[in-house]
């Protein structure tokens, strides 16, 4: 009996030592959750050593802050630590390392400001109490646990995902990312504010704040939703602009073909009644080019290329080629949506060697470009092959990667020193470039597991 009385003796009256025991638990738990809460609503794929990592790192970082940081100031320090360690150890971009910690802590922190007044408005105690008394404290931090495991179960349950943070532009980015900012900074100062003054604010105050706040988030949160969705359709809809362009262009070349059936037949058939191999040999060379033609125009559809992104830029390239009397020859056995890169830098990449390789099939005589998308399994790589026809046989397969080298006219020659960097920051990515007597290749591996 003595040892229960000692016991709620240790609990119930201010223990300063107990306080800070619980503080290792508690540090532990609330970085699994945060953990837990970035990764549903975000949707991250992560192995279970990429959790226990972050947990581990970031429980040693909240302790060390709680005691070196003046409350409630190291929160800063806290989610700076957070979006760094997501950033290395789950490889998320930047944006969304930042999203998924900030959305998390806003969540956190929204729960804490609805709560706190309400519970000690109801048990009658002052935030000094809360911090002192370890009784007042485990219950406290047990309420926010459910409210915040209640959420992560919703956003599970609920599909409710934030996952439109790829294939954006910069200006999108950019407003994403000072939304997320300003809605800290209000978070933060509220909860200041409340730190200081919440046992002096009314309950209703308190509480219409934070209706308020959970209101304008979520406000903010539909309306991005909407602005991104939006952006997706447009960018559907140019995808369809060009497949209809393309469409147009292949019933133009198939009627061409039809309309010309008849004396396609008949020609062959002159051939044959006179011998003439080496004629035949030749017309069916160039009929075989129109078919290739044609065949291109029939690959070129967004079932086939299945990024609305990447499907814009071949046809605008394709169709630039052909501008030009370019012969562009396009294998694609490839699903970019199983692509192991940004698609933004894959993009950038594509975009660059397309451009470079046009420019230089368009001064030859023979004017060809080959591209092929294809997926090695056997070792585990993505395959892009860009191959032209170029007239410069002396090229330095090496120094055209250098900044402020191009072999053209008012041009910077940034183009493939980008393309480099690019490869570089990707350590699963290889950028392979050969040349041969006709052809220049640049070959793009990706690896995956």
């Amino acid at each position: 009996m003595e040892i229960l009385n000692n016991l709620w003796l240790a609990v119930s009256t201010p223990n300063e030592t107990l306080i800070n025991i619980i503080a290792i638990p508690c540090a532990v738990i609330e970085n699994i959750l945060i953990m837990l809460l970035f990764v549903s609503i975000l949707d991250i794929t992560s192995s279970r050593k990429q959790k226990l990592l972050y947990v581990i790192l970031m429980t040693i970082v909240s302790l060390l802050s709680m005691y070196i940081i003046p409350n409630p100031f190291n929160v800063f320090f806290n989610f700076g630590m957070m979006i760094g360690l997501a950033y290395i150890i789950f490889k998320m971009s930047f944006l969304k390392s930042t999203a998924s910690i900030l959305t998390s802590a806003i969540g956190f922190n929204i729960i804490n400001f609805i709560i706190l007044n309400p519970y000690i408005t109801l048990l009658n105690i002052d935030t000094k109490i809360l911090s002192t008394v370890p009784a007042y404290r485990i219950l406290y931090i047990l309420i926010i646990y459910l409210f915040v495991l209640s959420l992560i179960f919703i956003i599970k349950h609920r599909n409710f995902r934030l996952n439109f943070l790829e294939n954006m532009d910069k200006k999108s980015k950019f407003i994403i990312f000072s939304n997320l900012i300003l809605g800290l900074l209000t978070i933060i100062l509220q909860c200041i504010t409340l730190f200081y003054y919440v046992d002096k604010l009314p309950i209703i105050i308190t509480f219409s704040n934070a209706i308020c706040l959970v209101l304008y988030f979520a406000i903010n949160i539909y309306s991005l939703t909407r602005i991104f969705k939006l952006i997706l359709t447009t960018r559907k809809l140019q995808s369809a602009e060009e497949y209809n362009h393309s469409l147009r262009v292949l019933h133009d070349s198939v009627r061409a073909f039809k309309h010309d059936f008849d004396n396609m037949v008949t020609t062959i058939g002159g051939y044959i009644k006179t011998n003439d191999m080496e004629g035949l040999e030749k017309y069916y060379t160039e009929l075989v080019d129109d078919s290739e033609r044609v065949n291109n125009l029939y690959i070129l559809n967004p079932e086939v290329v299945n990024n609305d992104g990447i499907y814009n830029l071949l046809t605008k390239k394709y169709h630039e080629a052909d501008s030009k009397d370019i012969k562009v020859n396009i294998t694609f056995l490839l699903d970019l949506s199983t692509l192991n890169m940004k698609i933004y830098e894959f993009a950038r990449i594509l975009g660059i060697l397309l451009d470079n390789a046009i420019e230089a099939s368009s001064e030859c005589e023979e004017k060809v470009v080959n591209l092929i998308f294809r997926d090695d399994r056997k070792n585990h790589t993505q395959l892009i092959i860009v191959e032209n026809t170029y007239a410069d046989k002396t090229v330095d397969t090496e120094k055209i990667f250098e900044k402020g080298i191009s072999g053209k006219e008012n041009h910077t020659g940034l183009g493939l020193w980008k393309v480099r960097k690019i490869v570089n920051k990707n350590s699963n990515v290889v950028l392979r470039t050969i040349k041969d007597d006709k052809f220049f290749k640049q070959q793009l591996e990706i690896y995956y597991k």
